[in-house]
């Protein structure tokens, strides 16, 4: 009794971070409870002396470094991984990282709302060039229309980011956000145009580092389109891993005397390099004669290089997966330019990779997911109303349960991406520059849509693989591997960089422990480790009574489902914080080797920022009742998502001295006492439900695609079709009732309407109704079809002429 009343003080205790001077305090009123020997307060007593700080150094801090050091316990950390860590900035992921999350904070955060000019430009300029443009075409041309070209650069677009003062649109990332995933849910190739120029690149690198007349010069031709940039960073040798790039500068004094810097190099997969005019180029530089008095090498450096120097070689094009957008290799021999090509002069030598890892926030947290976001959402739209038009065993094949099972996924991710995507927008605009949560954007947002676009492509079957104008998702199942591919491969960007960088970034104490021990300061080493010490007790202790009570002990914010789902996060951090404390501590400097580990952290931390930004989302719009099935849907999915990775981690966490305690009792309690199974079947229903009715409520929760009004469009055609079908539905129920009754033949609709009408089951007014619904149902499920000389030609394909 008496220990099992000390195990649960303890438990108190570590939960509440009570202070050492507070445990020694009650350790000290439990000996005096039970009574002990003088030779137990004297243990306790020298216990208590040895943790005053400078005896602590001294006996236990110092000697403990020089193990640490020794045995490498913590990794040591480059001078490129210490700039890619310090480049970024913290966000919620690091309340999520701490074990005890504070909701308040997180359900506080800014959301994003557009202004009315942004709002203006989006119903205006990008809903126009959307129109300009035919998809089909733009596949079979292998290119853009030169209309849609000069109307992109007079309008603005490639000018989105670069600020007012320069003549750009001076756009907050919410609103380029917007932009590209209307652009994308027209065309993939119309969004990436748009995409690129406003991402990581020369516009970007210049407004953050650029000099006062570098921006002069450069801004107002990239924001008017009389210039088009490009970025090469990638090459045969370095993808991944941009570190490893051997494009290089080398310094020499040019014929004026001053400093010039002699290029090389071989890049590929380089998007925009056919048709640009300026070259963004990452590079290391040399100055073995010391020119720049930076040292013989002077480190990675960004510079702008015009494409038409000597030496530059291009024209050959990449083919993406058939996606028509230009792609390319490009090479230069000894091109020769001015230190002042160089991205903020001489003062930025050496300083590219920290430009890089400060600002790769823009493709991985708004371009990438804003086209993953369009794509999932242009799902929702077509597969669901396909899912009402199209008619199997004399109903629509949306009331079929397997069917419904796809449509609850696609429309809750809409849904759960939506959510993210505002969210982090809404960061990044706020100047939050937070590397782990964009890398976590990148990742998610891809996988989430290819695994979405493959149940559309399941359930739209054969109408889904027969290419053609009329077909909504061939196009972009070309495309999803290329955004998986992109802004770091998704595997090395889930096993890497989410939970590499997030471990060392996000927690309260690992870095300051790192930097400490390379540098030698014992008092900072002091710090870190012992507030570590603390930080493992508090969320050992946290995880184990969550756990036992289901998260009811957790303090958080909201009532009824909202609080439970909030509980339950602030459970998942706790046992995230504690079981990657214990991978931390057990595989030190080796942990980055076990990626499989790793990758399972990372979805852990992923789907804890999925969930809180669903539920900041829902605050945000009032939390309005109407939702509750996708709010709920997308809850379940987080948090059987975790569970997940919880699952895998305890299974396979082999660490000395606990593996043994993870992989058997830890691992049966977890799956025992799961934190959720995923989605039920009544949730998925409810949401299937809802993409299959016509509603304003559907049509708020999929906006932000572009919608022809041309029932001759693709798009157009099925939301007719659609429309039509789910009013007359209640008809053709009639219908089936008066046959039940034996008061009409079995047969198809249309073929029973002129008896319906003489029976009295309908009138003519409700007949013409179904016909005019079975005509547009049987256009919206036809698939195109070429004559073969028709197929030879689209097969060459070819250019505008």
């Amino acid at each position: 009794m008496i220990f099992a009343l000390l195990l649960l003080a303890s438990l108190a205790l570590g939960y509440l971070g009570a202070s050492l001077f507070v445990w020694l305090l009650a350790l000290a009123a439990f000996f005096l409870f039970i009574g002990v020997s003088a030779v137990t307060w004297g243990v306790l007593l020298g216990f208590a002396l040895l943790f005053l700080t400078p005896l602590r150094r001294k006996l236990l801090t110092r000697p403990l470094m020089r193990w640490m050091k020794k045995a490498g316990v913590l990794p040591v950390i480059s001078k490129t991984e210490r700039e890619a860590l310090e480049a970024g900035t913290v966000w919620i992921d690091g309340e999520l990282f701490s074990g005890r999350p504070n909701f308040e904070r997180i359900l506080s955060e800014p959301w994003p709302e557009l202004n009315e000019r942004e709002k203006a430009f989006l119903d205006g300029p990008a809903e126009e060039v959307c129109a300009m443009t035919d998809d089909w075409k733009v596949y079979q041309k292998r290119d853009l229309h030169p209309d849609v070209w000069k109307y992109l650069a007079e309008k603005g677009f490639f000018g989105m980011i670069i600020p007012e003062e320069f003549g750009g649109l001076g756009f907050r990332p919410p609103a380029v956000s917007a932009v590209i995933a209307k652009l994308s849910s027209r065309s993939v190739p119309l969004g990436i145009t748009a995409m690129l120029p406003n991402s990581l690149g020369p516009a970007e690198l210049l407004v953050h580092y650029g000099t006062q007349e570098q921006k002069e010069n450069w801004l107002p031709r990239l924001a008017s389109g009389k210039e088009l940039p490009c970025f090469a960073l990638t090459e045969p040798e370095a993808g991944s891993d941009a570190g490893s790039i051997k494009a290089s500068g080398e310094v020499f004094r040019g014929a004026d005397g001053s400093p010039w810097l002699r290029l090389n190099w071989e890049k590929r997969y380089i998007t925009m390099a056919a048709r640009a005019t300026v070259l963004g180029m990452a590079m290391k530089v040399h100055d073995p004669e010391g020119i720049l008095a930076l040292g013989p090498h002077p480190g990675i450096t960004c510079a702008l290089i015009p494409a038409d120097l000597p030496g530059v070689t291009r024209g050959n094009q990449h083919d993406p997966l058939n996606v028509p957008f230009f792609n390319c290799p490009f090479e230069g021999k000894d091109v020769e330019v001015p230190l002042d090509a160089v991205i903020g002069g001489k003062g930025g030598v050496g300083k590219g990779w920290r430009m890089l890892m400060e600002n790769l926030s823009a493709g991985r947290g708004i371009m990438l997911p804003a086209q993953s976001l369009a794509g999932t959402k242009l799902l929702g739209r077509a597969v669901g109303a396909y899912s009402v038009v199209r008619k199997q065993f004399g109903m629509s094949i949306g009331r079929f349960e397997g069917v419904e099972e796809g449509l609850a996924f696609i429309g809750g991710n809409a849904y759960l991406l939506d959510s993210a995507g505002k969210f982090i927008a809404g960061a990044l605009a706020g100047g939050a520059k937070p590397s782990v949560v964009t890398a976590i954007a990148k990742y998610q947002f891809t996988e989430i849509f290819r695994q979405a676009l493959i149940h559309g492509m399941d359930i739209q079957g054969g109408a889904a693989i027969s290419r053609g104008p009329r077909n909504l998702l061939a196009h972009a199942w070309f495309s999803a591997p290329i955004s998986i591919t992109v802004e770091g491969a998704n595997i090395l960007t889930r096993t890497l960089m989410v939970f590499g960088q997030g471990a060392i970034r996000c927690h309260p104490w690992a870095y300051r422990e790192i930097v400490a021990l390379q540098t030698d300061d014992m008092e900072a080493f002091d710090e870190a480790f012992f507030g570590h010490i603390g930080h493992v007790g508090r969320n050992f202790s946290r995880s184990i009574l969550l756990s036992l009570t289901r998260g009811r002990f957790a303090d958080v914010p909201g009532k009824g489902e909202e609080r439970v789902w909030l509980q339950k996060l602030s459970w998942a951090s706790a046992s995230f914080a504690t079981v990657a404390d214990f991978a931390m501590g057990g595989y030190g400097g080796n942990l980055k080797r076990k990626e499989a580990v790793t990758g399972r952290l990372s979805d852990i931390l992923s789907w804890m920022l999925l969930g809180s930004s669903v539920l900041r989302r829902w605050k945000a719009d009032g939390r309005p009742t109407e939702d509750l099935p996708f709010v709920r849907w997308s809850m379940e999915q987080a948090l059987g998502e975790i569970q997940k990775g919880f699952d895998g981690v305890y299974q396979n966490l082999d660490v000395p001295f606990f593996g043994k305690l993870f992989q058997g009792p830890v691992a049966w309690w977890s799956r025992f006492n799961a934190i959720s199974t995923g989605p039920s079947d009544a949730s998925g229903r409810q949401v299937a439900q809802l993409l299959r009715q016509p509603s304003a409520q559907r049509e708020r929760i999929f906006s932000g695609v572009y919608v022809p009004s041309d029932p001759e469009q693709a798009l157009g055609r099925l939301e007719n079709a659609f429309r039509l079908c789910a009013a007359a539905d209640s008809v053709v129920r009639r219908l089936q009732k008066a046959v039940k009754e034996g008061r009409l033949e079995k047969g198809a609709p249309l073929d029973q309407l002129d008896a319906a009408v003489a029976a009295g089951v309908l009138t003519e007014v409700e007949a013409e109704e179904v016909r005019h619904a079975e005509a547009a149902r049987r256009d919206a499920i036809d698939v195109d079809s070429f004559s073969r000389e028709d197929y030879l030609a689209t097969a060459e394909g070819g250019g505008w002429s």
